[in-house]
């Protein structure tokens, strides 16, 4: 049963903004996209090519940022960083949950106190569990001794207890993820992909978007599909319409 805190099918819908080519075409996909998705998801490429400035004309235009970063330091670390991301005003941001649970119970105070002091609403904050370019083989080469779907499960909870709102995961992991850690706890899908093969693909544990929907997401992010698309906001359309009847199909339970 996905997460009731999302409301329209688009809203569920985060589009990976890692754009090169200069903050104008990155910026031009928000104009074409800001009415077919419900998030623009910010990483590291966008962040370190535009800096703040990428957030600042997002929001200038309407849209919500998801800013993943992937925060992962000492604890005093990530909860300064994370009192400026809240400061930008981003609707999302993440944490790994690696970083340990005194790293996020610290950030989920902060980010509180700061949303307090400030009587602004706070961002939603996530712990990255495993991450989807990884498999069962990469982690035994790591030196974990669990795979990928006990190690998510694992680390999901302890985001929990720490009061992180909800997880970045696998669709793969996502059904035993909600049944460990309840409706209430957000998840978060990426390596998303349709029926068409993408081009230079390094993610292992892909879905199609009413597959991850059915496994228990919240919210899908997805990026080269739709850029690649030789109608992109068709294609956008087209997956919130995938996530639609998912949600329709959960209804029906």
């Amino acid at each position: 049963m996905m997460n009731t805190s999302t409301n329209l099918p688009r809203e569920r819908l985060i589009f990976a903004l890692d754009i090169g080519g200069g903050l104008e075409e990155a910026l031009s996909w928000v104009d074409r996209l800001w009415d077919h998705v419900g998030l623009f998801k910010v990483g590291k490429e966008s962040f370190v090519r535009y800096g703040t400035e990428i957030v600042r004309q997002i929001h200038a235009r309407g849209g919500r940022v998801f800013l993943d970063l992937k925060f992962h330091d000492i604890p005093n670390t990530v909860v300064r960083a994370a009192e400026a991301a809240s400061e930008l005003g981003v609707a999302m941001f993440n944490l790994h949950a690696l970083g340990g649970r005194e790293m996020m119970v610290e950030t989920v105070g902060a980010v509180r106190r700061f949303a307090e002091r400030s009587e602004v609403r706070p961002p939603v904050v996530l712990a990255v569990t495993v991450l989807t370019s990884l498999n069962d083989s990469d982690l035994k080469i790591l030196g974990f001794g669990r795979g990928t779907g006990e190690t998510a499960i694992h680390l999901a909870r302890l985001a929990q207890d720490a009061g992180v709102s909800g997880v970045v995961a696998s669709a793969a992991d996502a059904a035993a993820i909600r049944k460990a850690c309840g409706g209430d706890f957000l998840i978060v899908t990426p390596g998303i992909r349709g029926v068409t093969e993408v081009a230079g693909d390094d993610q292992k544990r892909i879905v199609t978007p009413f597959e991850a929907v059915r496994c228990g997401a919240d919210y899908l992010v997805v990026g080269r599909p739709i850029r690649q698309a030789y109608d992109p906001a068709g294609e956008a359309d087209a997956i919130v319409g995938e996530i639609a009847r998912g949600l329709a199909l959960g209804d029906e339970r």
